[in-house]
């Protein structure tokens, strides 16, 4: 084989090498997909079931304790 043989067998090899990890990491374009990635940017800003948005850092006492503490 002549070198240029050789560096046309290399770049074929790292062609499909790329597309390959194309293929692998490419965004999923169903709608399907599209709806969990929404559920999942609202799960991430929902604020925390447990926090009262009080500055000291502690979750909010339930309900029933509330009444006791005072």
């Amino acid at each position: 084989m002549t070198n240029l043989a050789y560096l046309g067998l290399a770049v074929v090899i790292s062609l499909i090498g790329c597309l390959i990890l194309w293929l692998r990491h490419r965004k999923p374009r169903s709608m399907q997909a599209h709806m969990q990635r929404f559920a999942r940017e609202l799960e991430a800003l929902a604020p925390d079931r447990r926090w009262d948005g009080r500055r000291n850092g502690r979750p909010a006492a339930r309900r029933s304790e509330r009444g006791r503490n005072r």
